[in-house]
């Protein structure tokens, strides 16, 4: 590594990128998918809990004067409120302070209100502490994405992003079981079963904290910001790990990047590379987050209501279907992720969104024609979401890896404050409507416009998607403190 002088604005060049790409998959990898990409379970747990106990909370012996519909109304467009006012606000900090620090808070400010919620007596502090928790959670997504595709090797970074991100779902399966427990009067008071499970959430997020103390700052933002002797160090620490347990050397790193430090990139910088350099990108961003969030909120925001009103399902039975759809959304990410990284981006992330659409336009067909019961209903929304899950996943994984670093946490979180507002705020006031009158013909509509804007977004991301599989980050989207050896693609 060459410096010129000393502190920020130096001009150094460095291989530390093109190290951390040539790793194999090692055990001190595992460790960093255990410590960051595990909350995607918390949050999984935590909004399906929520969902699955509003009845339980409006009951008159539960501890707290609340109804049912302010729960699933109120309560989750705070939460929603809360996650897109946490990213945009923590995913700026990422970008200015350091990915550690802030995955360190935003984890602690969750656990925090998670905890303070189970002690909730008033409807206001319940509202507040639901807040509160989105508010952690908002600052995750953007923290925990752009540490994990920094820290990942190029040739695993499409698979290990989908399947944290897809992990989501293992916590909504643990979510719907753990529901019918906190239910069970018979195994507890009705004023303490729901607040358990709040309390469990907040210990699970404890020794997820405790794990994450073992995670490194990422070396990219290191040297990017005036700190490479630490980026060196942490590099070196890990291939000596991984060299250890491979009892063998490392094959030698091929390329280098020259970079101006820089303390901090203004924020009408970012704006500037983003929607005006990198246009093309934002309009693939937007769409592919768009169009998951209405297909997810056309099944899943309807989906305790259709089942109790075309198939007579008992509501305390609906968690039950929810889990099997839940297990459909993990698998999706799960077999198909090594594809992203083998048959490459566009040809995953267009065939995902282009199949989840269509199915669920057949799905549609099959409800207007009442062929189908609760049984085979499910069947079908779990093979929608069994391609949906992944191409939502990738949705995270592209707008992490196809903007300059200095933006990545930013750009994480401008498009996932923006799909998460979609889909938690206009998608429930026109699927909440449609799913709610009881009518074939409006379901199927809620179905169909969920399913056009899906395919939409498939058909964006056939002509525009970035080819971005087994390819260094600073090749993908050159860092905007890099110097100018060549131009910086923006396809």
């Amino acid at each position: 590594m060459n410096t010129a002088a000393a502190g920020t604005g130096r001009t150094i060049t460095t291989d530390i990128p093109a190290r951390l790409d040539r790793l194999p998959w090692s055990r001190w990898h595992w460790t960093i998918v255990i410590g960051l990409g595990t909350v995607w379970i918390l949050d999984g747990l935590e909004v399906t809990v929520v969902g699955n106990i509003a009845s339980r909370l409006s009951e008159p012996g539960s501890g707290l004067t609340i109804s049912s519909g302010q729960v699933t109304g109120v309560a989750a467009a705070l939460y929603v409120a809360g996650a897109c006012v946490g990213a945009l606000f923590w995913g700026r900090l990422t970008d200015r302070h350091g990915r550690k620090k802030l995955f360190m808070i935003t984890l602690a400010v969750y656990l925090a209100a998670t905890a303070l919620t189970a002690l909730s007596t008033e409807a206001w502090w319940f509202f507040l502490c639901r807040f509160l928790t989105g508010f952690g959670i908002g600052g995750e997504y953007a923290a925990i994405n752009s540490a994990i595709d920094e820290l990942m090797p190029a040739h695993y970074r499409g698979r290990v992003d989908l399947i944290i991100n897809g992990s989501f779902w293992l916590g909504a399966v643990g979510g719907s079981l753990l529901s019918i427990v906190a239910l069970d009067t018979a195994l507890l008071p009705e004023n303490v079963g729901w607040r358990l499970t709040f309390a469990l959430g907040a210990v699970l997020a404890l020794v997820i904290l405790l794990v994450r103390r073992h995670v490194p700052e990422s070396p990219r933002w290191l040297l990017i910001h005036g700190r490479d002797r630490e980026a060196q160090d942490v590099v070196s620490g890990i291939e000596q790990r991984v060299e250890a347990e491979r009892d063998e050397p490392l094959p030698e790193p091929h390329g280098e990047l020259t970079i101006h430090q820089r303390e901090s990139v203004s924020f009408a910088e970012i704006a500037r590379t983003v929607f005006s350099d990198y246009r093309r990108r934002a309009v693939l961003g937007f769409s592919l987050f768009i169009g998951q969030a209405f297909l997810y909120n056309a099944i899943t925001f309807g989906f305790g209501a259709i089942l109790t009103k075309f198939f007579d399902v008992p509501t305390d039975h609906t968690g039950y279907y929810f889990a099997v759809i839940a297990i459909g959304n993990f698998m999706g990410p799960l077999l198909l992720g090594r594809l992203f990284d083998t048959l490459g981006r566009r040809v995953m992330i267009s065939s995902t969104y282009l199949l989840s659409g269509l199915l669920l336009f057949g799905t549609a067909s099959l409800f207007s024609q009442g062929v189908l019961s609760a049984t085979t209903l499910t069947a079908c929304w779990c093979a929608v979401l069994f391609f949906a899950s992944a191409g939502a996943s990738s949705a995270y994984l592209t707008v992490s890896e196809i903007f300059p670093m200095e933006t990545r946490a930013m750009s994480i979180a401008f498009f996932y404050a923006l799909g998460t507002a979609a889909g938690g705020i206009s998608g429930p006031l026109l699927f909440a409507d449609l799913t709610g009158t009881g009518k074939v013909a409006d379901t199927v509509l809620a179905f169909q416009i969920g399913a056009a804007l899906m395919c939409a977004a498939g058909l964006v991301a056939a002509a525009l998607a970035v080819r971005a599989e087994r390819r260094p980050l600073e090749d993908i989207a050159r860092p905007l403190t890099a110097a100018a050896t060549t131009s910086r693609a923006q396809a």
